[in-house]
C-alpha cells in the first residue's frame, strides 16, 4: 500500500496523532473556526498510483479545491450549523482486496460519511462492507450496479453509456464515414464499453469492418494492435475506454502506421501529450467525452458545476495543464451533489442523504437536470443520467461540440444496447 504525497495536517491532527499514512487529509485552511464536532469527513477510494491512477489522483486533486473553496466559505450548511469538509483518502490501486481493506479503514477508523470511488475492479471487494455497513458509496461506473447495491450511486458519470452521444453526433456530421473497428483493454472497463460502442454503432448505421479487439491488460507494444486494427481499412478507429498509457501509444502507432481516418475514443486523457507526440492535423477532429473546464459552452445557464472556468483555472495553477484528466471535476462534482442532499435532509448521515440526493427522481447532474435511472440495464435507478457532451479536438484544443441527450437515445435504442451487453455478459444479472 502507498501513501499519496503532500500530506498536510492540522495542529490538532498532529498533536492527537490521528492520522494514518495511508491516508491523505484535506490541504488549507478555513478562514472561520469550527467546534471539533462540527467537522465531516468524506472518504476518497480510488487508484492514486499505479496504471489506473488517471482516473484517482487528478480527480482527489479536484476534490482539494472544492473542499478548500468549501470551508474558506464557512463550511457547509448542516441543520443550521456550519461543518468543515475534510478528505481521507486511500489508494486502492484499483485492487478488490486493497479497496476492501480501505473501505474498512475509512469507516472504522476516520468515520467517514460518504465515500467515493472509481469502481470497476475495485468494487467487488467493497460490495459486502457497503451492504452491511449501509455506507453511500459513488462509482464512476454504473455497470457497478446490481439490484443489491441500494447504497451505490452513480450520479456523476454514466459510464459507458454516455458513449452513444459521441457516436450520434459523429454518424450525423460525417455521414460519410461507413465502417468502424474497435478495441479495448479485457476487462471490467473495456467490455461494457465495446457493447456500449457496438449499440450505437448500429443504431447510426455504421458497420463493423472486423470484431472487437480485446488485448491483456499488460499489454506493452501496441504496434501489432494496430495494425490488426487497420488491416481492414476502417473509417473509424475506436480506442474504446481504453486506460490513458494504452491511448497514447495506440495514437502514436495509428499515426505510425499511416492512418488517415476518423478517431473516437471514450477519454483522451493529457492529450496535448498526444498532439505532440503526433501532430495537430493527425488530431484534428478526435472525438471523446470529457472537455476542458475553460470550455465557454459550460457557463451555458443550465451547468450545474460552479463556476467552471474557476475552477479549471484554479487546478492548472496547483498542478499544471498537462495533469488535467477525465476524472479532474468528476469526483469535485459528486460532492456537489452531496452538499446539496446533506443540506437538505438537514443530516450527513448515508441514509438521509441518500433519501434527499433522490427525491422526486430527478436531481442536478453537471450538464443540466437529470433523472434517476437504469433499472433496465443496470436493475436499480441509481444512476443520475442526462446530457452530456461531445468534444472533438480543433487546432490541438479540446472543444464542447454539443450536448447530446442520453436519455433520448435510450428511448430509441433500448434493445439494442440491451442485445449487445448480453451478447457479452456484461447484464447486471450475468455478471453476478
Amino acid at each position: 500500500m502507498k501513501s499519496a504525497s503532500n500530506i498536510s495536517l492540522n495542529r490538532r491532527m498532529l498533536l492527537a496523532g490521528a492520522a494514518s499514512t495511508a491516508l491523505l487529509p484535506v490541504v488549507g485552511l478555513p478562514r472561520v473556526s469550527f467546534a471539533q464536532e462540527d467537522v465531516v469527513k468524506i472518504g476518497f477510494l480510488a487508484p492514486l498510483t499505479g496504471p489506473v491512477a488517471a482516473w484517482g489522483k487528478p480527480g482527489l486533486d479536484g476534490c482539494k479545491i472544492w473542499a478548500d473553496w468549501a470551508n474558506e466559505a464557512g463550511g457547509i450548511e448542516i441543520d443550521g450549523k456550519p461543518h468543515r469538509i475534510e478528505l481521507a483518502s486511500y489508494d486502492d490501486e484499483d485492487d478488490a482486496g486493497k479497496a476492501r481493506a480501505g473501505a474498512t479503514q475509512l469507516i472504522r477508523e476516520n468515520d467517514v460519511k460518504f465515500i467515493m470511488m472509481l469502481g470497476g475492479n475495485s468494487w467487488p471487494g467493497v460490495e459486502e462492507i457497503a451492504a452491511r455497513q449501509g455506507m453511500l458509496f459513488s462509482t464512476l461506473l454504473p455497470s457497478d450496479l446490481t439490484p443489491d447495491t441500494e447504497t451505490l450511486i452513480a450520479p456523476c458519470e454514466v459510464h459507458p453509456i454516455y458513449n452513444v452521444t459521441g457516436v450520434d453526433w459523429l454518424a450525423a456530421n460525417r455521414p460519410e464515414l461507413k465502417t468502424a473497428v474497435i478495441c479495448a483493454q479485457d476487462d471490467a472497463l473495456g467490455k461494457p464499453s465495446v457493447a456500449t460502442y457496438l449499440a450505437a454503432f448500429e443504431a447510426a448505421g455504421i458497420e463493423m469492418a472486423s470484431p472487437p479487439l480485446f488485448f491483456d491488460p499488460a499489454t506493452t507494444d501496441f504496434a501489432p494492435v494496430m495494425t490488426q486494427l487497420l488491416a481492414k481499412n476502417p473509417d473509424i478507429l475506436c480506442l474504446d475506454t481504453c486506460y490513458a498509457d494504452y491511448v497514447q501509444p495506440l495514437c502514436e502507432q495509428a499515426f505510425q502506421q499511416g492512418y488517415k481516418g476518423q478517431i473516437i475514443s471514450c477519454t483522451l486523457d493529457f492529450y496535448q501529450r498526444i498532439v505532440e507526440r503526433t501532430s495537430k492535423e493527425f488530431m484534428e477532429g478526435v472525438i471523446f467525452q470529457f472537455p476542458d473546464f475553460d470550455d465557454k459552452a459550460l457557463n451555458d445557464p443550465r451547468i450545474n458545476f460552479k463556476k467552471p472556468n474557476e475552477f479549471y483555472a484554479e487546478y492548472i495553477k496547483r498542478y499544471g495543464a498537462t495533469e488535467w484528466s477525465a476524472v479532474s471535476w468528476e469526483y469535485a462534482s459528486i460532492m456537489d451533489l452531496w452538499a446539496d442532499a446533506a443540506q437538505r435532509a438537514g443530516s450527513v448521515e448515508p441514509e438521509d442523504v441518500l433519501a434527499a440526493m433522490k427525491d422526486g427522481g430527478k436531481g442536478k447532474h453537471a450538464f443540466g437536470e437529470a433523472r434517476w435511472w437504469g433499472k433496465d440495464l443496470f436493475g436499480l435507478d441509481n444512476a443520475l443520467v442526462g446530457d452530456w457532451p461531445v468534444v472533438v479536438i480543433r487546432d490541438g484544443k479540446a472543444t464542447i461540440a454539443e450536448f447530446r441527450s442520453i436519455p433520448d437515445w435510450w428511448d430509441k435504442n433500448s434493445e439494442l444496447l440491451v442485445k449487445h451487453m448480453k451478447e457479452l455478459g456484461q447484464m447486471w444479472d450475468q455478471r453476478i
